[in-house]
């Protein structure tokens, strides 16, 4: 089990505080409805969840628990977590927990929880909710004044319906070009959600691979290129032209052009971007380990990009700071702040269809217009103990001739190259990400810094 500020994470089962158990499910739950009394919001939870197999078991310690606090809850079921976002807000509720542990897999279960605003909790908040947790001192509810409980299936329809609203969204220019689509939807709550939007968007035919959404996942659940190897095939069976792929609880959005080549996760955001800074002049942000691409595609729209710490939360935060028209992370997380600030691979999947439908390009031509960069992931295991701030001080020292980002690990920035270092919050690792726009030149400065901070450890251990 994982703790952090922006929710609990684990493995099903075993012992209580080792893995996600019935009591940490309801300890943290516990929490969460006192950080909602201090907010001072409606006693009003929304909840929902992904297709994993453990997904009704936690939501039903999830409700029964909020109840026992005096708290209502509105459960929309099986959903996803741009809809939670999307309904928090429009049912006047203090909060949400989305069931879901994302990309990871089946074992795996979370509780992500919201705001009344449908957003992440912040870092102090999560801190506050942390604490509560720890000194364990909750008074439940008398029987008089239980929560209430309202199952409510109808909110991917009406996200659906923002959707189409959206006035740069336009299903009338998707229709007429009779598009077939190709859909993974790893048998998880994109099986419901996607096909409704495709024909609402009205895409002639949708060819659907693992979209029963019964959480039994049928390849790694994260939408990379190496667990598509079925889509791709799809794609290319059925001529479509576009395959779709999202996660579990489908924030994240990855594209397969028409000649079953990946689309790049990276270039989802830049793509979904450039269409919105045609109509929209604004500024852009994604996270420091994202693709310089969208950079690139900001300025030669006359905007502004900016970088923000890793995290939806600090993208979102630096997107209200800039007033950004469009952001995300290049995880294939897209963030359109005018429908919600959230990812949300549904917004994604329209305005991307739109932006096909009235260039009147096939999505490799729209890919072909994009600076190609290559991004290199590395890690490097330390010893137990180990001053990961020290070390990355003495990189920050011998590379400070560069520019230098240390808003959230150290990034430096070359010419036409980046190297971004975080340390992780849960192992003693240090993570890697280079970028250029040659394979080999990424793989080269990954490995030259992963050579100095083996240098400088040697140095201090000497």
């Amino acid at each position: 089990m994982i703790s952090s500020v922006s929710g609990v994470r684990g493995t099903i089962g075993g012992a209580a505080g080792k893995g996600l158990t019935p009591m940490d499910i309801v300890g943290f739950t516990t929490a969460y409805a006192q950080l909602l009394f201090n907010w001072n919001v409606p006693k009003k939870v929304v909840i929902g969840r992904d297709a994993r197999v453990s997904g009704p078991m936690v939501s039903q310690l999830v409700t029964g628990t909020l109840m026992a606090m005096g708290v209502d809850v509105v459960d929309l079921g099986l959903s996803t977590t741009p809809t939670v976002e999307y309904a928090v807000p429009r049912l006047g509720a203090g909060g949400g927990i989305i069931l879901t542990a994302s990309h990871n897999p089946k074992q795996w279960n979370a509780l992500k929880l919201l705001n009344a605003k449908g957003e992440f909790i912040s870092a102090g908040e999560g801190e506050a909710l942390l604490q509560a947790m720890a000194q364990g001192m909750a008074s439940y509810a008398e029987v008089d004044h239980l929560g209430t409980y309202t199952h409510d299936s109808t909110w991917i329809q009406k996200h659906i319906d923002g959707i189409l609203a959206h006035e740069l969204v336009d299903a009338d220019a998707i229709a007429k070009q009779g598009y077939t689509v190709a859909l993974d939807a790893v048998n998880s709550t994109g099986g419901i959600a996607v096909p409704l939007l495709l024909k609402a968007l009205g895409v002639g035919h949708i060819e659907m691979i693992y979209t029963e959404p019964n959480g039994l996942f049928p390849h790694n659940p994260e939408p990379l290129a190496e667990n598509l190897g079925d889509l791709a095939n799809a794609v290319k069976k059925s001529n479509a032209d576009l395959g779709i792929s999202v996660d579990p609880d489908v924030d994240r959005l990855v594209l397969v052009k028409e000649d079953g080549r990946f689309f790049g996760e990276e270039y989802t955001l830049v793509a979904v971007a450039d269409y919105v800074l045609q109509h929209r002049q604004g500024d852009t942000v994604s996270n420091l380990s994202s693709s310089q691409a969208l950079k690139d595609i900001t300025i030669g729209h006359g905007g502004q990009y900016h970088a923000s710490p890793v995290g939806e939360v600090h993208v979102v935060a630096k997107m209200k700071e800039v007033g950004a028209v469009i952001g995300g992370e290049g995880n294939g997380g897209i963030i359109v702040p005018d429908f919600h600030y959230g990812r949300d691979a549904l917004i994604g999947i329209a305005l991307f269809l739109t932006f096909m439908a009235k260039s009147g390009k096939s999505a490799s031509q729209i890919r072909s217009k994009y600076p190609s960069y290559h991004i290199s992931k590395n890690k490097i295991t330390l010893d137990e103990g180990m001053d990961v701030d020290a070390l990355l001080t003495r990189v920050k020292r011998k590379y400070a001739k560069h520019e230098i980002n240390d808003s959230d690990g150290v990034k430096i920035i070359f010419d036409n190259e980046w190297v971004h270092l975080r340390k992780s919050n849960t192992e003693p690792i240090v993570r890697i990400y280079s970028e250029s726009s040659s394979k080999t030149t990424a793989d080269s400065l990954a490995n030259k810094l992963i050579a100095d901070m083996r240098a400088m450890l040697k140095e201090v251990l000497s």
